[in-house]
């Protein structure tokens, strides 16, 4: 199986469980791998046979921005099954993190699963 990963993705939104989080717009950085297989894409060059990466860019983003929810568990399932919706994704992994927000340190969380309407 093959990958595409997406990194430094930078959405804004209104996110976490703590006082006052979800009352100002706040940034997250995402890292987004996606599991398909891209050899007829590679024989190709087209576009259609492969995962266009920069539509997933912007559902990643508005997903962000759209929402509001108090864990970063329940934004990082909402962005993989916006990345299931395509079949030929197996699987995919989703890394959101909220910068610099404890003294300086980014706490991220991982989601790693497998898509549940592959059809490979």
């Amino acid at each position: 199986m093959d990958r595409i990963t997406l990194r430094d993705i930078f959405a804004y939104g209104r996110h976490g469980a703590g006082p006052g989080e979800r009352e100002t717009i706040a940034a997250f950085e995402l890292q987004v791998n996606v599991d398909v297989d891209l050899q007829r894409a590679a024989q190709t060059d087209d576009l259609r046979d492969t995962v266009d990466y920069a539509a997933l860019h912007d559902a990643i983003v508005e997903i962000v921005a759209t929402t509001s929810y108090a864990l970063l568990e329940r934004l990082a399932a909402d962005v993989l099954a916006a990345i299931f919706a395509d079949a030929r994704i197996a699987g995919a992994e989703v890394t959101i993190g909220k910068p610099s927000r404890l003294d300086g340190a980014t706490p991220a969380l991982t989601l790693r699963r497998r898509n549940p309407r592959f059809q490979g």
